[in-house]
């Protein structure tokens, strides 16, 4: 099916659909996408109300499907969601009462869903903590984790962390990822199951570049969205103010205390 092949999506996971339901559920995970970046701590159940009220026809088994699909989980405590997985070594969160004092002290990353007129994308990004300076970035059609990969490496070509801080996805808790940290000698902290909110700088510059870019554009390739959300992260660095930087650029922080 040639949105499975665009989108990169496994078929024996994603089942033929006719096109009017493919419409439809690239319409409510649009929806989806901006009910989650308004309120991250909604669930299936509250999501599947929320669009109930809106006047869709829906169930918990299809927003969970398409939760699922777009890497979504709510922010909130779970019981019993973080065992670890028995090949990936789940690292102990570093960072509870910790002081950010200076750049290279946290790093960060995550992974958000980027939407196309008939489709969708993926982000990473990595972040500085004190200065809010993104490092690198990287587009991707799957949530594999070898663009995760590719955005740590280039980060670490600027400079290199103390602490290295992710969520417990399966993207940054594989050895060929903790295995770069670890030959850079740098410590890996993780946050607990369902807990976005210990990883808050990166939720934040997703809400940003969500409300600031994304929202405001319908792109109707992947390349057309890669060109302007790179521009937009050269004017998020460079160029936007920062009520919490004292209204100063990321990279005027960044590089004014950066040690090299």
């Amino acid at each position: 099916m040639r949105q499975c092949d665009l989108l990169g999506i496994n078929r024996s996971t994603y089942y033929y659909q006719s096109c009017k339901d493919e419409s439809y559920n690239l319409a409510l995970m649009r929806l989806i996408d901006e009910e989650y970046t308004r309120y991250p701590f909604y669930g299936v159940e509250k999501m599947t109300a929320v669009l109930k009220r809106q006047g869709h026809t829906v169930n918990p088994k299809r927003i969970r499907r398409l939760m699922r699909l777009m890497g979504l989980e709510a922010i909130y405590p779970k019981p019993n969601l973080s065992k670890a997985s028995k090949e990936h070594k789940i690292y102990p969160y570093l960072l509870r009462g910790v002081s950010i004092e200076q750049v290279d002290q946290v790093w960060s990353t995550d992974i958000t869903y980027i939407r196309l007129n008939s489709g969708f994308i993926y982000l990473v990004a990595v972040i500085d903590w004190f200065s809010r300076y993104v490092l690198s970035y990287e587009f991707s059609t799957t949530l594999d984790k070898d663009f995760c990969i590719k955005a740590l490496q280039g980060a670490l070509k600027i400079a290199k962390p103390k602490i290295f801080n992710t969520d417990q996805g399966s993207q940054f808790t594989s050895d060929a990822f903790t295995g770069v940290l670890k030959k850079a000698d740098v410590k890996i902290s993780m946050d607990g199951r369902g807990r976005a909110l210990d990883n808050i700088f990166v939720e934040r510059l997703w809400r940003t570049v969500k409300y600031e870019r994304v929202y405001l554009h319908n792109y109707e390739t992947v390349r057309e969205a890669i060109q302007n959300i790179g521009e937009y992260f050269g004017f998020y660095n460079n160029e936007r103010l920062h009520q919490s930087l004292d209204y100063q650029t990321p990279a005027e922080i960044y590089f004014k205390t950066f040690p090299g």
